[in-house]
């Protein structure tokens, strides 16, 4: 993929420019361990001037109407849609994601949700008469976005879309070892003739670039998904200023499967969905419980999925499981699976060390752990890699206390063909989603999360609402 140079530069004010200081970081393929890119890292200098141009063209862009906001939104989309290929090859060098799933997974996220922002911003509200009174919602100011390297299209047309069409202007700072797509984007905005000054994108690390815009006093708002570790430094940062932080932070789903599912499938689609994307989703169903007088006919339902799955080069059109992201990742993953085999769960797949036939590259053994116990660490810690914990439960009531007791709540999983049994048990879940038989995705309803999974909300009119502030105007309607 050919930058043209602009790998080396940021986005700032309509233009590609240099940064204020050189300094360049390897971007890695994970595939092949070797290096793909180089993208400059950018300072707190380069964050003043990427604040200034949003704040100068914010006065602006926040009195734009609707008809102006939604035809951006259409032309990114158009344009966006034009640059599929680039995309698909960005995204599957720089997270190793296998091209079919780069191309409908991760390419596909980010269109539906711009056309899902678009279809709630040609019937969204911004104003209501109570009486007298007039309430109006107009867009906070500048949004600091900053993004991770999973689903990386998703994460930024989740904020860039919604942050549009509230009025606001942005500073987004991609996540510096999965960059290459947030450059295709910047590319999208330019020639979407999005206006200056609206989206600036400045390359760099959470500790330099996301600490200077999660503290500097130009930024109204910081919007923020990764890491629960270092959503609490990004909204620690933003207090001095208090500013407003919305947050998606990590994750450990339970995925409850009750008696009367087809349990098959429904222990079949809970190991795909742990598996998709390499495990690599924060919303990854990656606790499993099943019922105790059946664990283990689930051992070797789940054995056999994950054995089916194909790891391997993202660029051969068989592979299923690309690599994970990172050395970082797989020394992570490779330490994690070796504590439950200590802890005592049975590894009843996978395991430690790569994949048989692979030399090089960071994958991971699909791996099923089963007879789990509550307080193991493959039970409580977020893997973010193709693992999956199986545990029993007796009652219900065991059940759901077991589901409940993590620090997490982003989302949680059901199968039944009991729908009222499926209803009862998802109204005591605490978690910002709850997915009753493997639904497909849904971009208008709400997502994030509930305790340390975050605060805010993503998707639809929900993301618009997050970058918008509330005025009354007592005695407008007054004669």
């Amino acid at each position: 993929m050919d930058f043209k140079g602009k790998e080396l530069k940021f986005f700032i004010d309509g233009a590609w420019v240099d940064p204020v200081t050189p300094k360049s970081l390897d971007v890695i393929d994970p595939a092949t361990e070797e290096t793909c890119a180089k993208i400059s890292m950018g300072s707190a200098a380069d964050v003043d001037k990427a604040v200034a141009a949003a704040r100068k063209a914010f006065p602006k862009w926040t009195v734009s109407t609707r008809e102006e906001r939604l035809k951006l939104l259409r032309k990114i989309l158009e344009v966006y849609n034009s640059r599929v290929d680039d995309i698909v090859e960005a995204v599957s060098h720089e997270m190793g994601a296998p091209l079919s799933w780069a191309r409908s997974a991760q390419f596909w996220a980010g269109q539906v949700h711009l056309e899902a922002t678009i279809k709630a911003l040609e019937s969204y509200e911004f104003s209501e008469q109570r009486g007298t009174t007039k309430v109006v919602k107009e867009g906070i100011g500048v949004a600091g976005l900053i993004t991770p390297w999973n689903w990386p299209l998703n994460q930024i047309v989740c904020k860039v879309a919604p942050a549009i069409a509230a009025g606001c202007t942005m500073v987004l700072k991609p996540s510096e070892i999965a960059p290459l797509s947030g450059l295709v984007f910047a590319e999208i905005m330019e020639a979407a003739g999005t206006p200056k000054g609206v989206f600036n994108l400045v390359n760099g690390d959470g500790p330099t670039v996301g600490n200077a815009m999660s503290t500097h006093p130009g930024i109204d708002m910081m919007s923020f998904t990764g890491s629960t570790r270092a959503g609490i430094q990004v909204a620690k940062a933003s207090a001095d200023t208090v500013k407003r932080v919305a947050q998606e932070l990590g994750g450990k789903s339970p995925n409850l499967i009750l008696r009367s599912a087809d349990f098959e499938a429904a222990v079949t689609g809970g190991v795909n969905a742990c598996f998709a994307n390499s495990g690599q989703s924060c919303d990854a169903p990656t606790r499993m419980y099943v019922p105790k007088e059946r664990h283990d006919e689930a051992l070797a339902i789940a054995k056999k999925a994950a054995e089916a799955h194909v790891t391997g080069d993202p660029r051969d059109d068989k592979t299923q499981l690309g690599p994970v992201v990172s050395d970082i990742q797989y020394n992570k993953i490779q330490k994690l699976i070796e504590a439950g085999i200590k802890e005592g769960a049975t590894l009843v797949t996978g395991g430690t060390g790569r994949p048989e036939g692979l030399n090089r590259g960071y994958y991971i053994r699909p791996t099923i752990f089963g007879h789990v116990g509550q307080n193991m660490s493959v039970s409580r810690e977020e893997i973010f890699g193709p693992v999956l914990s199986i545990q029993s439960y007796d009652t219900d009531e065991d059940m759901v206390e077991m589901a409940n007791d993590t620090l997490y709540g982003l989302a949680a999983y059901i199968s039944a063909k009991d729908m009222d049994h499926a209803r009862k048990i998802a109204a005591q879940l605490r978690a910002g989603t709850v997915n009753i038989n493997y639904p497909d995705w849904d971009t208008s309803a709400s997502f994030g999360g509930y305790k340390q999974s975050g605060n805010g909300r993503e998707y639809a009119d929900f993301g618009i609402h997050d970058f918008l502030e509330i005025k009354s105007i007592v005695g407008h309607g007054a004669a």
